[in-house]
């Protein structure tokens, strides 16, 4: 998953030797991924145009090697779910996941997490996940990491009143720099624990592949819930 503010992105089909997730995405799996030209133009129809329903529609930003992304589109077929990658290889690992369910209320697009306002319209999105993002751990790279002031506020927009925000990390310097956004946005924060697995959000809680391997090196795992308030919260 791309980090950082950028404006841009790279247009897949002018790679000058495009490997075969490249080609995957824009051949045989053209119909569940999307590129990075295909993806905007969805822009406040995904429900009428792609789903064709009215169910919620629900995004993971940042899918990895896809093994959640592929357990939720298959454990939630009443609900609409977008899936966004920068990089080539995890998002064509995340659709064909999907696609072995036999799951067709999904999507992959290759965007940058940045940019999302390019993707969705005011009010479009429902529930959001955001996994061990990236936490540009060294000194002067805090500008890169994903949970900034502005993404937030951005973010906040984009979601429909009642929606959550999911957010998950290993790296306690991270979730720290996290948290004190999280309470100074406009979101309310309704879940936030620094061992998950010990907490009362363990309960119904999908472990991620990077999730497993934290754990097993004795990693605690940091979790925030947020909420967007209805007009009455």
């Amino acid at each position: 998953m791309s980090r950082g503010k950028q404006t841009t992105i790279s247009k897949s089909r002018e790679l000058p030797k495009p490997n075969e997730y490249v080609l995957a995405l824009l051949g045989e799996l053209s119909e569940w991924a999307y590129c990075e030209e295909k993806s905007p133009t969805y822009k406040g129809r995904w429900k009428k145009e792609v789903f064709q329903n009215e169910a919620p529609l629900d995004l993971e930003i940042g899918t990895g090697n896809g093994y959640h992304f592929a357990y939720y589109a298959n454990s939630n077929p009443h609900r609409n779910f977008l899936g966004i990658e920068i990089k080539y290889k995890p998002l064509i690992q995340s659709i064909r996941r999907a696609l072995r369910n036999e799951s067709k209320n999904m999507r992959m697009l290759r965007y940058n997490a940045t940019m999302l306002p390019d993707l969705f319209e005011e009010g479009e999105l429902d529930n959001v996940m955001i996994h061990f993002p990236d936490p540009w751990p060294k000194s002067g790279w805090t500008k890169h990491r994903l949970i900034q002031t502005e993404f937030l506020e951005t973010l906040f927009k984009l979601q429909k009143p009642g929606a959550v925000v999911e957010f998950k990390t290993d790296d306690r310097d991270y979730f720290d720099w996290s948290v004190e956004r999280f309470e100074a946005s406009p979101y309310q924060v309704t879940g936030l624990s620094y061992d998950l697995h010990r907490s009362e959000f363990a309960e119904g809680n999908y472990k991620t592949h990077f999730e497993k391997l934290f754990l097993r090196k004795g990693q605690p795992i940091h979790f925030a819930r947020l909420l967007k308030p209805t007009s009455d919260q």
